[in-house]
């Protein structure tokens, strides 16, 4: 009976998490040097860059600043800028020894593709509706990037009117 209430009492802080936070474990061999791509308030752009065959860096900016680089850069450069109040709501692709592509999608249904689509298919979206990507993390080699993981979250400020205050 006891561990009945101590579970529902866990279930119920879950259920009630303000930040809606969510986490999409990592895909991919997930050889080499970890990253984490975090930082303060909205991701407002991503560079991609893939060799043909799979992705070789990625880079996210929060507001007008770019974060370090995970992987390497060469290959085909793409930047994706988003919108005032749009978000990324998805992350899609392809995985084998690398992550051989990748869809990411907002919420106001635009998106950037990189890489070629072979392997293994992953989709990673936020349990929360109102949730967001906050950041990214992985593994990279010197070729590319080897796993990527996803870490979802209501931003502050923006569940009540969608702009932050």
């Amino acid at each position: 009976m006891r561990t009945l209430l101590v579970f529902s009492v866990l279930l119920a802080a879950v259920w009630a998490d303000p930040s809606g936070f969510s986490f999409s474990p990592a895909v991919g061999s997930g050889s080499g040097t970890s990253y984490t791509l975090s930082g303060e308030g909205r991701i407002t752009a991503v560079r991609l860059w893939d060799s043909g065959s799979y992705i070789i860096g990625l880079r996210v900016r929060y507001g007008f600043a770019w974060l370090q680089l995970a992987g390497n850069t060469g290959g085909i450069e793409q930047e994706f800028e988003l919108f005032d109040g749009e978000f990324i709501v998805q992350v899609s692709g392809k995985f084998s020894t690398y992550i051989q592509s990748l869809l990411i999608v907002t919420n106001r249904g635009r998106s950037i593709i990189a890489g070629q689509p072979s392997g293994t298919t992953f989709n990673m979206y936020p349990t929360h509706p109102m949730a967001e990507l906050r950041f990214l993390s992985g593994r990279y080699n010197g070729a590319g990037i080897t796993s990527i993981a996803t870490h979802w979250a209501i931003l502050p400020n923006m569940a009540v009117n969608g702009t932050s205050d």
